[in-house]
């Protein structure tokens, strides 16, 4: 079964480089997300957004790991740790508040980068059965200039422990609003060196 969103609602503010919160929703893109269940309590979850800025400066924002919890919402901490092989590891750390309780989620995921199409990512250690996936960025024609599609995927599958459909909706939502926030964080940087 597969629900499929497309929607600029239930976005949330976002700080800007400045701190300022970026209230403009009139030119904020529309947010694609798909749910797809995958096994009883495993969902595969995809969101897509254009950007109006070339491939290498998606990738920018997205390579920058230590600086992501710096824009994206409900992020806590994202850190690179040392790979035992010499690879990418990362650790990050989602914390939001849900149903009147404040959910932390850790994960530690080794990341491979294929410039400038792909970075797949696979869990190693963290609070879920199962969490991989991938960004994509394609260049497309935006406006009679060159743009990105950038396409976020992710296979989730959470411990007994955490409500499945409860997860399924919460991650819905803030895939939508961390790729706003990185549409936003793109945007500002490009408009920094006009």
């Amino acid at each position: 079964m597969t629900k499929q969103y497309n929607t600029q609602q239930d976005w949330e503010l976002n700080p800007d480089l400045d701190g300022e919160l970026v209230a403009d929703t009139e030119n904020l893109p529309s947010v694609e997300v798909q749910v797809e269940k995958i096994a009883d309590r495993q969902r595969q979850i995809t969101a897509r957004v254009q950007i109006p800025q070339p491939v290498e400066q998606v990738w920018k924002v997205l390579t920058n790991y230590e600086a992501l919890a710096d824009f994206i919402p409900n992020l806590a901490k994202s850190r690179l740790l040392d790979h035992p092989q010499g690879g990418i590891r990362l650790e990050q750390v989602g914390s939001q508040r849900l149903l009147n309780f404040n959910f932390c989620a850790r994960v530690v995921l080794d990341l491979e980068e294929y410039f400038p199409k792909e970075i797949n990512f696979q869990m190693v250690e963290g609070d879920f059965k199962g969490f991989s996936g991938s960004w994509c960025l394609q260049p497309c024609n935006l406006d009679n200039s060159i743009g990105t599609e950038l396409c976020y995927t992710i296979q989730v599958w959470p411990k007994l422990t955490m409500p499945i459909t409860i997860i399924e909706r919460r991650l819905s939502k803030d895939l939508r609003s961390n790729l706003l926030a990185i549409y936003q964080r793109v945007e500002s940087l490009a408009n920094q060196n006009l």
